[in-house]
């Protein structure tokens, strides 16, 4: 596959956003997180996504003129209302807010409502563990896991992410959705024309496919760990949902259908500043003997690891499909 800057594919993909409708920040902080996404070696959450979110500003299921602002506030806690946008600029508006807060209060809980698809949650909070502090993501998404016992999905892939600083190295990330297999990897297997490997998902029925289209659209896909992870799954909808207001996973519209409302999702941030409780110098000495612990036996990568190499390499450029990066420019020109 060719490689193209960083630089390039922010200002294509950021083009590609206003030319259906995004306003220019929106557009710039939305190109900045999916191709810093491509550069971590997350093909599933990067520019790939380009043509759905495109999709979704023409026929009014993002809002290209949203501007967050915060709609109810509390010391240490706070919503933040999206406006019906694209994900990416409130909640990096709501990172700052938890940070902000945490500083003053040490800890935070922000909450997003009437929000759109936000990515990869652990480059969300690489913010929060350059300020010294711990962070903690939760989304919710479109219906993909059954309830336990069901054969329609109700809860959404539902991601969780973390983030602890280091003293002297790369934040561990932790950054995972509660599905076997993510909707991205899935959606990259359509495009590819490849067929799926048997155990991904069902169909609308709760009968198992292999057919992309129909787990992507009115189908669902299997929990990781069983009954624990649609536990999991559960939380996050409550978390996301219950306390911000924000439209459950089964009350919201497949990402894969420019039909159907605004997707009104909802996000949760956690920021813990641990100068409020042992210490910094204890939380990061407790890290590094866990760290430490985990090396020792041969063979453990550190969660992240992967990440921060491939993003260092990616200064040399990101490989992009080549018909990938020909969509984005008839995107860009406004012509699909």
């Amino acid at each position: 596959m060719p490689k193209f800057s960083i630089d390039e594919l922010n200002e294509l993909a950021a083009a590609a956003f206003r030319a259906h409708g995004a306003a220019d920040n929106a557009a710039r902080i939305t190109a900045k997180y999916l191709v810093e996404a491509d550069a971590q070696g997350l093909g599933t959450h990067g520019v790939a996504r380009v043509p759905a979110y495109c999709d979704h500003l023409k026929h009014g299921r993002a809002l290209g003129d949203a501007v967050p602002k915060i709609a109810n506030e509390r010391g240490a806690a706070c919503l933040v209302d999206a406006g019906l946008g694209l994900g990416f600029e409130p909640t990096e508006f709501a990172l700052k807010e938890a940070v902000d807060r945490a500083s003053k209060h040490g800890v935070s809980f922000v909450g997003v409502t009437r929000s759109h698809h936000c990515g990869a949650l652990g480059i969300l909070l690489e913010p929060v563990a350059a300020r010294g502090m711990v962070g903690i993501a939760f989304s919710n998404a479109p219906s993909a896991i059954m309830a336990w016992g069901g054969t329609k999905p109700i809860f959404g892939t539902n991601p969780i992410a973390a983030i602890f600083p280091r003293k002297n190295g790369a934040p561990l990330v932790i950054d995972m959705s509660l599905t076997q297999v993510t909707r991205g990897q899935i959606l990259l297997y359509k495009n590819a024309g490849k067929q799926l490997p048997e155990g991904w998902g069902m169909d609308k029925d709760g009968k198992p496919t292999n057919d992309a289209q129909k787990i992507l659209v009115g189908g669902s896909l299997y929990a990781v760990g069983g009954l624990k992870g649609t536990m999991l799954a559960l939380a996050v909808e409550l978390i996301c949902c219950a306390l911000t207001g924000a439209a459950l996973s089964h009350e919201v519209a497949s990402m894969h259908t420019n039909e159907g409302p605004p997707l009104r999702l909802g996000q949760s941030f956690i920021a813990i500043d641990p100068g409020a409780l042992a210490g910094s110098e204890v939380y990061f000495e407790r890290v590094e003997t866990l760290v430490a612990a985990m090396l020792a036996d041969d063979g453990v990568r550190l969660p992240g690891d992967r990440r921060h190499a491939l993003a260092a390499r990616a200064a040399d450029g990101v490989e992009i499909a080549d018909d990938l990066f020909q969509q984005l420019q008839k995107l860009a020109q406004g012509k699909a």
